[in-house]
């Protein structure tokens, strides 16, 4: 075996085979495929497809997420995407090169001059999903307030707001300007008006794939 460079496990498995069923045992049979454990069924596939096409603008986490909730089939997001790639259904990405700097721009320069409100959510086990609302002071990066949300709606960025206010005691008519991103509930014209009309704080948002405003 040795000279042969022949392991000696494969001597002995093959001397069994050879024992067993003659010459015909020494031939090479072919390898059966095996499915795997977390192979994904081609009717799964195909229902993964079909409620993507008819929810163009959820992304692959969130369709992962409406499956899992909806269907009641769990499926990751990784599959959701690889599923989708293989179907040509996602695009080639857009690529876009940022140069960082070592600070921002724009600094504010005193407590409450500007603030900071933003949706954090996540599925608890057996209740659902939740937002977490909260108001974040730009300059002392102290939490105003936060809150847990049902939803994620301007009536929910409108309590939390106000209740910020009335925890940090500004009752002036200087209030901090209020940076928030592009989601619908914050550019929503409820909120707007809201803001600007009741109660006097001027509303920026963050320029897209940059945390400084527009």
């Amino acid at each position: 075996m040795e000279s042969f460079r022949i392991p000696r496990s494969s001597f002995y498995k093959w001397y069994k085979a050879y024992l067993e069923n003659g010459y015909e045992g020494l031939k090479q049979g072919k390898r059966t495929a095996r499915r795997q454990w977390n192979s994904i069924h081609e009717e799964q596939k195909d229902m993964v497809v079909e409620i993507a096409l008819e929810h163009t603008e959820l992304s692959s986490r969130e369709l992962a997420h409406k499956i899992t909730d909806e269907q009641g089939v769990f499926i990751s997001e990784s599959s959701v995407y690889r599923i989708l790639k293989q179907r040509d259904l996602i695009p080639a990405p857009n690529h876009f090169l940022l140069s960082a700097a070592n600070e921002f721009k724009d600094k504010t320069t005193f407590v409450n001059q500007m603030w900071q409100t933003d949706f954090t959510y996540f599925k608890i086990i057996g209740w659902g999903w939740y937002y977490l609302s909260t108001v974040l002071d730009d300059y002392s990066r102290y939490i105003i307030h936060w809150e847990l949300c049902d939803s994620m709606k301007a009536e929910d960025v409108k309590r939390t707001v106000n209740t910020a206010l009335e925890k940090a005691k500004i009752k002036s008519e200087t209030k901090p300007k209020l940076l928030s991103d592009n989601g619908p509930c914050y550019v929503s014209q409820e909120l707007k008006v809201f803001l600007k009309e009741d109660l006097k704080m001027k509303q920026i948002h963050g320029k897209p794939m940059h945390p400084q405003m527009l």
